[in-house]
Formats: C-alpha cells, sequence, structure tokens
C-alpha cells in the first residue's frame, strides 16, 4: 500500500439520500471507492476499520458520527488520516434527491484540496479577572468566581452593597474610561478610583478615590450595562458583556470564563507587508480602507505603514478584502487555497452533469446550522448550490468574486449572519465593484446577493427564489502572485468571454483600478508625485520635463493627488484592457528652458518664464533686466554671473594682515604705537 492512497466511504445513511456512486468515481478517479453502505456508524463500522488499516488517507462521507469515527481511528493509531465531508445536509438530504449526484462529486472533490495552514499566535492566562459591576450582584458573581480565577471587583454603583465580612475579592470603585488590548493583556484606566474601607459597616465606603489609575488583567466580566468597553465587543476574546438583568446570561458568562486560564492559541488571520502599503508617505496619507474596515480595532496607524495586532483580530477579514494591494492578506485560508477549492468545486460539479451552479458563502458555523436546519425540517439546499463554508464572509475580496465567477458560476450568495450586519459595508463595497464589472462587460450584473439572515426558513424561500441567470462561460485562471495580480488575471478572462469586449470600462470611484489624470496648465513638472507614489506608477524621465504613467500599477489609493502642491492631479477610476495599461505612457511634459548663457536645458520654459514673469520688476532682488537674465542661467552660470557684476554672494572681508616681530620693532623706531588699522589695505 501506498502512502498517497486515499479511500472514501460512502453511507446513504438508512436509505434516507440517493447517491450515484458512478459520479463519485468519475469525479475522484485516483480514489478508491467502495459500495455504498447503508449504516456506516454501526453496522458497517468493520468496513471502516478496514480502510483505515490498509493505510492512506480515509475519507468519511459523513460528519455527524465524526466523533465515533475519531475514536474508532484513534485505537487504531491512524486518526490523523481521517477527514470528514458532509454530504447528507448540503447536498443528499434536499427536494430532489435523485439529482444530488453532482453536487455530491463536487463536495467529495472539494475536500482533497488541501489549504496551507495558518501561523498560530499564542497567549498565555493567569486567570487575573476583573468582574465590572454594580451593586451586591457584582460582588456575589465576583465571590463565586473566585477560587477559580484570581478576581477584583471594581464597582460603577456600590448602592445596595452589603460589605463582605470576609475580604476575599479585593473591592474597589471607579468608571472604566480607557480599555485596551486583548486577552490576556487587557489594560484599563480607572476614573474616581478608590478602595474599599475595611472597616465599613453598613454600608460600603470608599476613601481617597483619584482618576488615572491604571492596571492590567487578563479576562474582564463586564456586567456594568453601559457602553461596551471595545469596538466590536463579541469579537473580542476574553472580554465578557453580559446584560446583568438576564440572569441565565450571567451564569452562562460565569460559566465560559472560567475557561480562560492556561495556554492558548488562535489562527494569525492576517499577514501583512509594508513594502507594497500604500497607506502613507511621508506623512501624506493616502489609503485607509483597511482601518476603516476593520471592525475590532486591531489595526493600528503606525505612521507611513499600519500595525495588526492579532491578539485582537478576530479575522473578519475585511481588511484583505478591502485593501487594494494585498499588503493586508487573508490566510485562513490563504487567497490561492480558497480559489483552488472553489475552481475544483465548481468544475467537478459541472464535469458531473450539474447545471447552473450557485455559489452559497456562509460562515463555518453559523451558516452550517441553518444549512442542516434547512435540511432536517425543510426542502434543504437547492440542488445547484454549492455551498463554501468561511471563517468570515466578509473576507471576500473582488480578486475571489472575479475568479468565482470566470469558473462558470451563475451567480453568488453570500449568507452573513445577522450579529455581524454592522461588518457588511467592506464585502458590499467589493461586491458592487464587481458588479460594476459585469455591467461593463455587458453581462446581467445582478449576480450577487448578500443575505442578512438567521432564519432557516427565510433563507430556504430566498435561495429557491434566485431568478435563473445564464451562466457565465466557464474558463480557468492561474491563482498565481498577489491580489492584484490575480484580480488582473480573472478579471482579463472575464474579458475574453464577455458579450462586449470594451478596451475601457469605469469603475465606481474608490476602486482600485484606474489612472491619474493630470491638469496641463497647472502642472509644473515638480516631480513631487513622482517621489511620493507607493507604487512606482508615477515616473519621470531624467533627460526631459516628462512625466509618465504605468496604469496596471496604479491602486488608486491618492497620495500623488494629495501630495501634488498645485492640485493638479485627480483620480480616475477604471480597467484598461489594452497593452498600454503595461507600458509607460507619456501623461505631461514641457518644453525644456536652455540656458541664457551655456544653452544647457535645466527646468521648464513654462515655469521659467512664469517666474521671470513674477519677480522682474517686482522684486528688489531682480529690478534690472540683467538681474532678471539670472533666473534664466543654470545653477552654475548663475554663480559666474553674479561673481562678474560684483555681487559675488562668496565674497568675504579682507583678512587682516599677521603681525610679526619685525612690525613691533619698527613702529618702536618710529616711536609709534601699533593699531588693527596698521594691519588692513587701503
Amino acid at each position: 500500500m501506498t502512502s498517497d492512497r486515499r479511500t472514501v466511504l460512502l453511507c446513504d445513511c438508512a436509505h434516507s439520500m440517493s447517491i450515484d456512486v458512478d459520479r463519485v468515481r468519475a469525479a475522484l478517479p485516483d480514489a478508491e471507492i467502495g459500495p455504498v453502505r447503508t449504516t456506516l456508524c454501526r453496522n458497517d463500522t468493520e468496513a471502516y476499520l478496514s480502510a483505515v488499516r490498509a493505510g492512506g488517507e480515509v475519507v468519511v462521507a459523513c460528519t455527524q458520527e465524526a466523533p465515533l469515527f475519531r475514536e474508532l481511528a484513534e485505537e487504531a493509531g491512524a486518526d490523523e488520516r481521517v477527514s470528514f465531508v458532509n454530504i447528507r445536509e448540503k447536498a443528499g438530504w434536499c427536494a430532489d434527491k435523485a439529482a444530488a449526484g453532482p453536487k455530491m462529486a463536487a463536495l467529495l472533490a472539494e475536500a482533497t484540496v488541501a489549504p496551507a495552514p495558518a501561523a498560530i499566535h499564542t497567549t498565555r492566562s493567569e486567570g487575573m479577572c476583573l468582574v465590572y459591576g454594580r451593586g451586591q450582584q457584582a460582588l456575589e458573581v465576583a465571590q463565586s468566581l473566585n477560587g477559580r480565577l484570581a478576581v477584583s471587583l471594581l464597582m460603577t454603583d456600590a448602592d445596595g452593597l452589603v460589605p463582605p465580612s470576609v475580604a476575599d475579592v479585593p473591592v474597589y470603585r471607579g468608571r472604566i474610561v480607557k480599555a485596551a488590548g486583548s486577552f490576556g493583556a487587557f489594560e484599563i484606566t480607572v476614573d474616581g478610583y478608590a478602595p474599599l474601607v475595611p472597616s465599613s459597616r453598613e454600608a460600603a465606603a470608599f476613601v481617597m478615590p483619584r482618576d488615572g489609575a491604571q492596571s492590567q488583567c487578563d479576562v474582564i466580566l463586564d456586567l456594568s450595562g453601559d457602553t461596551a468597553l471595545f469596538p466590536a465587543p463579541d469579537h473580542r476574546d476574553g472580554y465578557f458583556r453580559v446584560d446583568p438583568n438576564h440572569p441565565a446570561a450571567v451564569a452562562k458568562a460565569m460559566f465560559e470564563i472560567t475557561d480562560y486560564v492556561g495556554e492558548f492559541e488562535k489562527p494569525v488571520y492576517v499577514d501583512y507587508d509594508a513594502d507594497i502599503c500604500v497607506h502613507s508617505r511621508n506623512r501624506i496619507v493616502g489609503c485607509t480602507n483597511c482601518l476603516d474596515a476593520c471592525p475590532a480595532g486591531a489595526i493600528s496607524d503606525m505612521g507611513d505603514t499600519i500595525s495588526v495586532d492579532p491578539g485582537i483580530c478576530g479575522g473578519c477579514g475585511s481588511c484583505s478584502a478591502s485593501c487594494p494591494t494585498g499588503a493586508v492578506s487573508y490566510r485562513y485560508p490563504r487567497r490561492e487555497d480558497l480559489i483552488a477549492r472553489i475552481q475544483v468545486l465548481v468544475s467537478t460539479y459541472l464535469a458531473a452533469g450539474g447545471t447552473r451552479p450557485v455559489l452559497l458563502f456562509h460562515d463555518a458555523r453559523r451558516g452550517a446550522e441553518l444549512i442542516a436546519a434547512m435540511a432536517r425540517f425543510g426542502r434543504g439546499l437547492p440542488v445547484n448550490v454549492l455551498p463554501v463554508p468561511l471563517h468570515a464572509v466578509t473576507e471576500l475580496g473582488h480578486d475571489i468574486l472575479a475568479a468565482a465567477f470566470v469558473t462558470g458560476v451563475e451567480q453568488m450568495v453570500a449568507l452573513v449572519d445577522p450579529a455581524r450586519a454592522d461588518e457588511v459595508l467592506p464585502l458590499e463595497t467589493q461586491g458592487t465593484l464587481v458588479r460594476s464589472i459585469l455591467q461593463g462587460l455587458g453581462h446581467d450584473a445582478d449576480r450577487m446577493t448578500i443575505l442578512v439572515e438567521a432564519d432557516p426558513d427565510a433563507v430556504e424561500t430566498a435561495l429557491y427564489g434566485l431568478a435563473e441567470r445564464t451562466p457565465l462561460p466557464a474558463a480557468g485562471v492561474a491563482a498565481v502572485g498577489g491580489k492584484r495580480d490575480i484580480g488582473r488575471a480573472a478579471i482579463g478572462r472575464l474579458h475574453e468571454t464577455a458579450p462586449q469586449r470594451p478596451d475601457v470600462i469605469a469603475l465606481p470611484d474608490g476602486a482600485p483600478y484606474g489612472r491619474i489624470v493630470v491638469d496641463q496648465d497647472s502642472c509644473t513638472l515638480c516631480l513631487a508625485c513622482v517621489g511620493a507614489c507607493p507604487m512606482g506608477a508615477i515616473l519621470d524621465n531624467p533627460d526631459k520635463p516628462q512625466l509618465r504613467f504605468q496604469e496596471n500599477a496604479c491602486v488608486q489609493c491618492g497620495i500623488c493627488r494629495n501630495t501634488c502642491p498645485e492640485d493638479a492631479i485627480t483620480l480616475e477610476a477604471r480597467f484598461d484592457f489594452t497593452p498600454n495599461a503595461l507600458s509607460q505612457t507619456v501623461i505631461h511634459e514641457e518644453e525644456p528652458y536652455a540656458c541664457l548663457r551655456c544653452g544647457k536645458p535645466f527646468g521648464t520654459k513654462k515655469t521659467v518664464d512664469r517666474i521671470v514673469e513674477r519677480l522682474q520688476g517686482k522684486h528688489w532682488m531682480f529690478q534690472s533686466s540683467a538681474t532678471a537674465d539670472l533666473i534664466r542661467m543654470c545653477d552654475d552660470c548663475r554663480v559666474i554671473a553674479q561673481s562678474e557684476m560684483g555681487t559675488d554672494p562668496f565674497k568675504m572681508g579682507e583678512r587682516p594682515k599677521v603681525r610679526t616681530t619685525d612690525d613691533y620693532l619698527e613702529a618702536r623706531d618710529a616711536g609709534k604705537d601699533l593699531t588693527v588699522d596698521d594691519f588692513l589695505d587701503d
């Protein structure tokens, strides 16, 4: 047996599904496909164990009984070689069971794509817990957690508090005015900070209040009922914000927070490459997309660059989707891995006889629950709807969406949990960009739906109610290179198969493709834009006054526009499909000015003439024609001419003669006292 052996085990779950094993074999020609079992998790477990003992990878087309199968594999010492694919809720349990074969084949083929693992961020918590609340309830919660966690209590209001007879929990009064950090390293600033007086009898008394007190903790249980201490509080690990008026929610939070002790690992969701970041140059800000998109406040402005805190980042991916260059890039999964999954999923579905493919992007947890509910209590997913689970749907950028359309899908649906509805704007922006591209190419542009819904019946109704569209022609695109490489390649493939093939299409403002337009009358060719452009899209010509531009390198960050002292630059979002976008083109040039004295070109004629016009006869230094001619000379000739005019700027005063012994002897013989004037020339 070879180590690359792959065995796929199929089960129709007590005849509740119809599995077309021939389609599966055709989709996975390199895999061993056994006969369809009926109760693989019960009467047919020996078939499973035989496959595990035979070696190689084992793929089980069932996820419900995964714990049982893992336990059996662990006993056989092969648990790391077993994986699971859900073909039941995602395909088999649907209104048209007989037509689900192509989707089952596609789901099993997709499972063969192994994504690269993400890096790991490790956090350690010592269990230092801050309970932040008011009254007797907060004290009782703190006392209940004490022993499992190292608890401190900070009270916003001590009304009704009965001072504890045993000071097992430190009690303070104050209000948090600033909170920062992440799980394992929270930092708070408290105003009105005051400790409880030990001698408090009938009512709690606090002494020596002060503002600006600072402290650290690992976890926070916020029972204050006030505004959350952090943006996107539900996604901030280690921060539990609970309505104090809901006892069940408080009890759940108390149960969960006690597990937050020890060492924890989480994926590093994004990578950052400062070399291609277009946030700022020389403190002139251009792109702020990631800063604007991040709901958790995990991204900080560091001047010309940004910084991503992996402890705060919750992996929504909006920063990666919005980044015009790919400087912030999603890694859970990587862009190329996700596109590879989509390509295998759709191509296998079409090859197996499927029609009108629709991609359903959903988050792996909540979306999977809705799909399961539809399968159990409704009609299930339509047979042409191919689910693509993601950590966060908001990670989708226009490059991924365009590459998905290239595979030949009819349309796409992004299913978003209403709890994350406030994070949808970047996804909507990316969808609008893709729609404008499709519309510019003559396609039906209404092919992407963002569905913010948590009701399985409503989701089912929406999916079955999708209007039929003409599927886009299937074409391949290599997911190679960075974000812009993949995006341009995918858009180019859409152009090749489009009903209309214009050379240029207009895009909405803010799109990461386009050109700059230079006002010829205002531009002085100072070349400040050349030095500011972080992508090298704007270039000069060392031999002549000339401004060049390469459109495929421009990301429309706006740094050049914000840098230009003459306000001569505007941005034009568009996509140029012609080879001109790949080459340098002259966008502004002027006649060079020849030095009045030596004939060497310097500056531009328009600039020199403008300076002469503004200064000759109007400034005390340029009252005569001779002094005005200095402006018309190069640097070298200007210095020479000034010297010849007797206004040598480098001329210094006369140096005094050196006094010698002979000078003093002569003066003595002449009966004369020496002074400084005696050593200066006439």
